[in-house]
């Protein structure tokens, strides 16, 4: 039996010295940039979906929140078949059946099948996303191209949220909503036909089977905690809230119980209870909510109040792409000298800012004073987290963990999503409650109790971003041991 050092040794050596690594880095960013804009090319597309399908409003936020659901509750036995099935098989796997149930989606005629479609995508992308992080773990072991590697793969998910939005305007203006969905099946026969020749295949070796108990938990345990939160919008205090967030507490205590005991965990506690790891999940988990969450609003604020088209909404959010990827660029160049804590430290405190700044918006909305500078900050912000986060993250794994490993690092970003979308979204209909209960109702009433609504929700995103802050400044102080397999040349102060 092959040790899982001895295969993290054999690892590096079949993968270090890829020829056409760059090549194969193009398609892995292609594979990310689609499962990350998928998360919000449909939410400029919404209004229109829901009109055409006569879709509720509740069906609406769904549409958002099971693809997220689905992607966070299954990464992580998405990342244990990529480890024990091979990475190339599952990433193929992967781009096929997203690319079949996006064109589903964009062809449904109901709001069943656009549901059933979404929750399919972020089963494949499940599946797709950790096998796609840890083929480039294994391909760019160590040294500056790592870190090179990484700044590429974090803007994009980083900006690739915001790309969406622009992405699904286009699509929504010229086309149709249903070619937010459709748009993915070009894009992933490129990277299909591309991989084939470039990607090698890789798995773990030694024990590999699989944690199915853990598995049922942990999707159990997730689905609960985010119907819980969804449900809260009609009453906190109601059977169906309390009992689905005690429920999904309870089988998630129950999933770290098993995963503690069981031969093989499905996510080994030594992945996430290692201090700086377990700190960058926090982080990410804290971000992805504030991010998915905070946008959806953005976006109802441009469509809803400010009366923008699809196409102006997504060119509204175009400054945040920009600021990422120029934000992510420069950080790449300096992370050597300055290490990770400090741009993971000070990133979310000028995203809680640039949510801060949303939070002032009104019924008028001058963009570029109330909007413009906002997410300008949220940009430079995420990209200060996002482009040391997967690096720290995955600090320090071994070669038989790369896939879970992975998989955890897209999972707390999606879990993220998913509660902070169902959970604003109660905070949001509370708002408009209150406003309307205490102010004469009326044409302008009812879009100030919008405005407040939207208001609500980025002052939390904003709260709960600015949590990441102390947790990375306590935490995510990796030693030079911890960083060796990401840079000998890190600055570890």
């Amino acid at each position: 039996m092959t040790s899982p050092s001895t295969a993290s040794i054999e690892a590096v050596h079949d993968h270090a010295a890829h020829p056409r690594r760059w090549w194969l880095l193009a398609v892995l960013a292609l594979a990310q940039l689609m499962v990350v804009l998928d998360g919000t090319i449909v939410n400029i597309a919404l209004r229109e979906a829901q009109i055409e399908l006569g879709m509720s409003d509740g069906d609406r936020t769904w549409v958002v929140t099971i693809y997220v659901l689905a992607f966070g509750s299954l990464l992580l036995l998405g990342g244990r078949i990529a480890d024990y099935w091979g990475r190339k098989r599952s990433f193929m796997l992967g781009m096929v059946g997203f690319a079949i149930a996006s064109g589903i989606g964009g062809i449904a005629a109901t709001t069943e099948q656009l549901l059933i479609a979404r929750g399919l995508q972020g089963a494949f992308a499940a599946l797709l996303a950790p096998a796609s992080l840890a083929i480039l773990t294994i391909t760019f072991p160590n040294g500056k191209d790592r870190i090179k590697a990484f700044a590429v793969y974090g803007a994009i998910g980083g900006g690739g949220a915001a790309v969406g939005l622009l992405l699904g305007g286009v699509l929504t203006e010229y086309a149709s909503w249903g070619w937010c969905l459709l748009v993915n099946v070009p894009i992933a026969v490129v990277a299909i036909v591309a991989g084939i020749p470039l990607i090698r295949e890789s798995r773990a070796h030694g024990n590999t089977r699989y944690d199915l108990p853990g598995a049922a938990l942990i999707v159990g345990g997730l689905a609960s905690l985010v119907y819980g939160f969804s449900q809260a919008e009609n009453g906190w205090g109601r059977w169906e809230t309390i009992g689905f967030l005690a429920l999904g507490v309870v089988l998630l205590a129950a999933f770290v119980w098993v995963e503690s005991r069981a031969s093989n965990p499905l996510l080994p506690l030594r992945v996430i209870l290692n201090r700086v790891r377990g700190g960058a999940f926090l982080v990410s988990l804290l971000t992805g909510a504030a991010l998915l969450g905070g946008l959806l609003f953005l976006t109802f604020y441009f469509q809803v109040v400010l009366l923008y088209s699809p196409l102006q909404s997504g060119l509204a959010s175009l400054p945040m792409t920009f600021t990422i990827m120029i934000g992510a660029t420069v950080l790449s160049r300096f992370l050597p000298t300055i290490g990770v804590r400090l741009p993971m430290t000070v990133g979310p405190i000028v995203a809680a800012a640039g949510l801060t700044w949303l939070s002032f918006i009104t019924v008028e909305g001058n963009y570029v004073v109330q909007v413009l500078p906002g997410i300008i900050l949220l940009g430079i912000g995420l990209a200060c987290i996002f482009v040391p986060l997967q690096n720290v993250a995955l600090s320090g794994i071994d070669q038989h963990d790369a896939g879970v490993a992975s998989a955890a690092v897209s999972a707390t970003q999606q879990i993220g999503g998913s509660i902070g979308t169902a959970l604003f979204t109660a905070l949001y209909t509370a708002a408009i409650s209150a406003y309307l209960a205490t102010n004469p109702s009326s044409a302008t009433s009812e879009f100030e109790a919008y405005v407040d609504g939207y208001s609500t929700a980025f002052l939390w995103a904003a709260a709960l971003i600015l949590l990441a802050a102390p947790i990375s400044f306590f935490l995510v102080r990796p030693s030079k041991d911890e960083l060796m397999n990401v840079s000998d040349a890190v600055h570890l102060g």
